[in-house]
């Protein structure tokens, strides 16, 4: 036994040593300093000769226009929740860059134009203040008395928190109000609240987030703050929800042990936290009709040798019986999804639930309504082939909206009124000339035979190989389906170039199973599904290397940077935005800890092991020729944070590559805080692309 300990011991030691080693060697630790003054000198540097080169074109201010014509236009539809008699949206457009949080009645919303009323003007807040406020949202009591107001100061998820009136159109003088950081917060009812932020040292979770959560009455000082529940340091973090109907509010506090498993747990009436006895894998959506609305990442058997409900399903637990009896009773199942169909979206109403279910990565909306003690499903006559998407249901009435788009159809949007008939009320114009372009299905065969499917959207004409962008994401079960881009449309299909979508492993596309199969120790299967996908395309003749360009962003900027030094000989060019790169580090950088569920943990020997044999800083190589790339970052992004584009930009840079790199200073993990950011990096992406890949 005590020889086996010291082999473990020296185990441990040589992955320490080897860890130790690779971060000694870095030379660039030195621009993890996100705000010094030197690596802020270096980022202006860079971005003064992105600026030169890209800016030059005459294409970009061509396309800047363009984009921001688009993200202006007074014609957009203006999408919100609902919220009682009312719906709630943020405007932004060149009058009012930052935002104005407004409202209109349900009824008036149907109408060409609604009467808006402006509840705060972003802009004109940030002015007073001399703050360059980011609206994060607004969450308000049932009555509409009370709303708390999130606002980051540069747009990173850090927010402060401040209570508003609806009536005077002002913030509460001494009311509920939290300074700046991740908090998280929760009507229980008008004067409590529930709340977690960082109140001092050993409260935040290592991965950044609140991990106490205290119970908090109007007038009382907030030292004064009642524990309620204190989750632990190595947790993700928690988060609070209230889900409130006619039939009262249910506090829900929500800690994560990891990115993928969570505790639920709500208020009894003398302010203790109960659990709801849930599995880890439940995912919970909402309550109605007392009925708690979830879907399971893993199969649940709710007793001893009870058939496990499968993986992806959606159930319903009598969460109001739950806490009158304290007696368990068992959840029923709406809806399981077969091998190729997934659960994408559900919201849940006054009078029924809503769901978005994708059959082979294009969807449908199904309703579900509780009576005579069962479930009644319907689906909506909605447009197929494309993305429904659930925009809103009312919690205190029988509205519902839903929105539905594809690659070349615009969005249009449709309100229920109960009925389950919905109608169309608003459609955004097209923004480009669709007539002359196709949508395609195709499948490439990965490594280990896995059948991956992709969109290719081109010219109905086109011959011969062309400009091709090939888009994907591939992690946290996070799906990648037909969606409308005015940018693609105008500045790429429509002059000649192919769009491509990649539903790689990793994703949801197919439920949590076809997410599992690309986890942690398999995380080359999401990297060899898309190099699958990119021998496809020029198997099939729609394209070749040199006019083959891939894009994506946060777990995607790892996906194409890996990609990219795997292999370079399958690409033209590489667009890097927002990206994890630095793989043996990313649990020390920005909320990188909350991820090790996703990628697994660097300090462990065996995982270090394996992430060394992909993670891109490690494995690009001055000895090997690479295809360009532009990375795109943000500096106020305090997610995934600059960090990992630098050193990267850095070290490509010092080793002779072609690099270019590009960091706001604002806009946090979207890496544009209004539409004039968005229109200056979308411009820097598209002129990149067109220039290295020969689009005209």
């Amino acid at each position: 036994m005590r020889l086996a300990a010291v082999a473990i011991l020296a185990v441990l030691a040589a992955g320490a040593a080897q860890g130790a080693s690779v971060e000694q060697n870095d030379p660039y630790l030195w621009l993890e300093d996100i705000h010094g003054e030197k690596p802020l000198a270096w980022v202006k540097e860079q971005n003064a000769r992105t600026f030169q080169v890209l800016q030059a074109d005459p294409r970009y201010q061509q396309y800047y226009d363009q984009i921001l014509k688009v993200m202006d236009a007074q014609d957009r539809i203006p999408f919100g929740s609902m919220k009682q008699n009312y719906i709630f949206n943020l405007w932004q457009d060149a009058a009012n860059p930052k935002g104005i949080w407004r409202r209109t009645t349900i009824a008036d919303y149907q109408t060409a134009n609604p009467k808006w009323e402006t509840l705060l003007d972003i802009d004109k807040l940030s002015k007073e203040e001399g703050k360059s406020w980011v609206f994060h949202g607004g969450s308000c009591t049932p009555d509409l008395k009370r709303c708390f107001v999130e606002l980051s100061p540069g747009g990173g998820d850090a927010t402060v928190v401040r209570e508003f009136d609806l009536a005077s159109r002002s913030f509460v003088t001494d009311g509920f109000a939290l300074p700046e950081a991740k908090s998280s917060v929760a009507w229980v009812d008008d004067d409590t609240v529930l709340f977690g932020t960082d109140f001092g040292k050993g409260s935040l979770t290592t991965s950044g987030y609140p991990r106490i959560v205290k119970l908090w009455k109007r007038g009382q000082p907030i030292a004064d703050a009642k524990t309620v529940f204190e989750g632990k340091e190595i947790d993700v973090g928690v988060e609070l929800v209230s889900f409130e109907g006619p039939d009262g509010t249910i506090p829900i506090i929500q800690n994560a042990p990891s990115f993928f498993e969570t505790e639920y747990y709500t208020l009894l009436p003398d302010g203790s936290a109960i659990k709801i006895p849930l599995p880890l894998s439940a995912n919970v959506k909402g309550v109605t009709k007392g009925q708690m609305l979830a879907t399971l990442r893993e199969p649940w058997a709710q007793q001893e040798g009870q058939t496990p409900i499968p993986k992806g399903s959606l159930i319903a637990f009598p969460i109001r019986s739950y806490l009158r009896t304290k007696m368990f009773p068992l959840a029923t199942v709406l809806y399981t999804p077969d091998a190729r169909s997934s659960v994408e979206e559900v919201a849940t109403g006054r009078d029924a639930v809503y769901t978005a279910i994708f059959h082979n990565v294009t969807g449908s909306i199904h309703v579900f309504r509780f009576g005579d003690g069962k479930w009644n499903e319907t689906k909506l006559d909605l447009p197929q082939g494309g993305s429904p998407g659930i925009v809103s249901a009312n919690d205190f009435g029988p509205e519902a909206e839903f929105n539905f788009e594809s690659f070349l159809v615009p969005p249009t949007l449709y309100h229920d009124d109960g009925s389950d008939k919905p109608k169309a009320i608003k459609s955004l114009p097209a923004r480009f000339d669709a007539s002359g372009l196709v949508t395609e299905q195709f499948e490439a065969t990965s490594k280990d035979g896995t059948k991956i499917p992709y969109f290719v959207v081109r010219q109905k004409d086109a011959k011969g190989p062309r400009p091709t962008v090939l888009y994907g994401y591939g992690g946290f079960e996070i799906s990648m389906t037909p969606s409308y881009s005015a940018n693609f449309g105008k500045l790429w299909e429509t002059k000649g170039g192919t769009y491509v979508l990649a539903n790689i492993r990793g994703g949801g596309e197919f439920g949590p199973s076809w997410h599992d199969q690309a986890l942690k120790t398999n995380r080359q299967k999401a990297f060899d599904d898309f190099e699958a996908v990119a021998e496809d395309l020029e198997k099939r003749g729609l394209t070749t290397p040199k006019q083959l360009g891939i894009m994506g962003g946060s777990n995607g900027g790892l996906l194409v940077s890996t990609v990219m030094t795997q292999r370079p000989d399958l690409l033209g060019a590489v667009v890097c935005q927002v990206p994890l790169i630095d793989m043996i580090r990313y649990t020390q950088i920005g909320a990188g800890a909350s991820w090790e569920a996703e990628y697994g943990d660097p300090a462990d020997p065996k995982m270090r092991d394996y992430i060394l044999t992909y993670s891109p800083y490690q494995n690009v190589s001055a000895s090997k020729k690479y295809p360009p790339v532009l990375f795109v970052t943000a500096t106020s992004d305090d997610r995934v944070t600059p960090v990992h584009a630098r050193k990267m930009a850095a070290k490509m840079e010092a080793q002779g590559h072609n690099v270019l790199f590009y960091e706001n200073t604002e806009g946090g993990h979207a890496a544009a805080a209004d539409h004039r950011q968005a229109a200056e990096m979308w411009g820097l992406s598209f002129v990149y692309l067109a220039q290295k890949l020969g689009l005209n």
